[in-house]
């Protein structure tokens, strides 16, 4: 029994955290605040959720973290011209249409010139403007996406920036889910000190 109040305790302490996260993260990031791709990279996102406009695309620089055909997301550079060489925003995208032509770049042409041919045809979706909405990617998501993107650029030679901004495109703020955890930590908590609370029944003569 001791065991089992340790363990519902331990997983009220997480949902209390993680709501409280959720919550923080909610009062950070009320409203969505438009900036342009130029100030993004100047200055760094004011906040998590961020509608960035100006940025362009170049989906011959995507990054897939699977290598596999079943990918259903892919990192890329968001640049502020098509032009630019340099950038600091990385974004990862589940657009379709994205998804489906870099598969089909990738996965289904069998040769370069097949390649080309289909960029030719796809100008303005592999190197065009994109205006995106979403949000930056923090703790420990953040975290994880350096550590595999580390050791991707050891493995493979990719050039990242120092100071990549992460970021997740048609992602929001969880307006529920912390009011949730939160509620469901203190419930169970209740009930778990008033439990702890109760005297021992008394021995039988």
């Amino acid at each position: 029994m001791r065991r089992y109040r340790v363990t519902l305790l331990v997983v009220c302490l997480v949902l209390l955290f993680l709501g409280g996260s959720d919550l923080n993260a909610l009062r950070r990031n009320y409203q969505i605040q438009p900036i342009s791709i130029a100030e993004l990279e100047r200055s760094g996102p004011p906040q998590e959720w961020l509608a960035i406009e100006g940025g362009h695309v170049n989906l011959l620089e995507a990054i897939s973290t699977s290598g596999s055909v079943e990918v259903s997301a892919f990192l890329v550079p968001l640049k502020i011209s098509r032009d630019a060489q340099e950038y600091r925003v990385l974004l990862e995208t589940r657009a379709p249409a994205i998804v489906d032509a870099l598969k089909t770049y990738h996965f289904k042409l069998d040769s370069e010139q097949d390649q080309q041919r289909y960029v030719q045809e796809h100008q303005e979706l592999f190197f065009g403007r994109r205006d995106v909405s979403g949000m930056v990617m923090s703790g420990l998501i953040n975290i994880n996406n350096k550590n595999r993107l580390a050791k991707m650029e050891k493995d493979y030679g990719i050039d990242l920036p120092e100071e990549v901004i992460f970021f997740s495109e048609d992602k929001e703020p969880a307006k529920i889910r912390g009011f949730l955890f939160v509620g469901v930590a203190l419930l169970g908590m209740v009930k778990l000190f008033s439990r702890w609370k109760k005297p021992a029944a008394p021995a039988a003569e």
